[in-house]
């Protein structure tokens, strides 16, 4: 962290800590609703920055109030970068007359796409799933432990993210965002996480969705035949794919409600059950 706070003043350190602090509460209320998101919780973490930089100008502080009420979506694991950001263009905007204030909405809105691009992929599709997978694999031999280390293994890079980021941005400016599309690195983070998020579902997929028929088939003068011998000897895990793929489809495609296939699910096991065929 030192490099990060080598030339940041004591009031810079305390300002970027409140911000930190204040971005837990972002998506908390949702005021404005779909039409604004989490603009006002925004507005609430950026307030640190702005009491400070236009204390002695109410007028330039109302504007710039104003000017962070406009519609804001980032995954917020990695949106305290933006946070930071944003307050140094405030700093420059507040030392000098002739800075372009358009510059800072426009440095905000290019960020959503991007930013939410890396933090979706990594903390909602990989490090999640990986938390998830290690939790239910402990929940399911009856430790309680395994809610906690899905909380921990979580929770814990997620808010060092939030931390770091609100100094990265702070202290690293605009020319970072500039530095990763010039060298391609953006792209490559947002391929690698994606990739490895689509293969921890698989490894979920594999290890946690299970179908195994009891339905047989009498022959004469021999055991009877099983179906789940006839399935695996196709593909090992072949309904739990399809069911899995089902699924996808269902969310993606028709759009469809997560809690109704839980319990479409949750009715279709308990229908087969009954009629014997699980």
């Amino acid at each position: 962290m030192s490099k990060l706070t080598a030339n940041l003043s004591t009031e810079d350190r305390k300002m970027l800590n409140k911000i930190f602090l204040r971005s837990f509460t972002v998506f908390a209320s949702c005021a404005g609703g779909s039409v604004k998101q989490g603009a006002d919780g925004w507005l609430y973490s950026m307030m640190p920055a702005l009491n400070r930089f236009y204390n002695d100008n109410p007028e330039k502080r109302a504007n710039a109030m104003s000017r962070h009420t406009t519609w804001y979506n980032i995954t917020q694991n990695v949106g305290t970068f933006a946070m930071g950001l944003v307050a140094s263009m405030e700093k420059e905007n507040s030392q000098h007359e002739d800075f372009d204030t358009e510059s800072i909405d426009g440095i905000k809105v290019s960020l959503m796409g991007p930013m939410s691009g890396i933090g979706d992929a990594i903390f909602w599709g990989c490090l999640r799933v990986i938390a998830a997978g290690i939790g239910i694999n402990m929940a399911m031999t009856g430790s309680p432990v395994g809610a906690l280390l899905f909380l921990l293994i979580y929770n814990v890079p997620s808010i060092l993210c939030r931390y770091y980021m609100t100094y990265l941005g702070y202290t690293l400016g605009t020319n970072f965002i500039s530095q990763m599309y010039e060298g391609g690195l953006m792209k490559i983070i947002t391929k690698a996480t994606s990739t490895v998020g689509l293969v921890m579902i698989g490894a979920m997929t594999a290890a946690n969705v299970h179908f195994n028929t009891i339905i047989s088939f009498p022959v004469e003068g021999s055991d009877p035949i099983t179906l789940q011998s006839y399935l695996d000897q196709i593909f090992i895990g072949f309904v739990p794919l399809c069911l899995t793929l089902f699924v996808l489809w269902l969310m993606r495609k028709k759009n469809m409600n997560v809690n109704i296939i839980l319990v479409g699910i949750m009715v279709l096991a308990i229908i087969l059950g009954l009629i014997g065929v699980v």
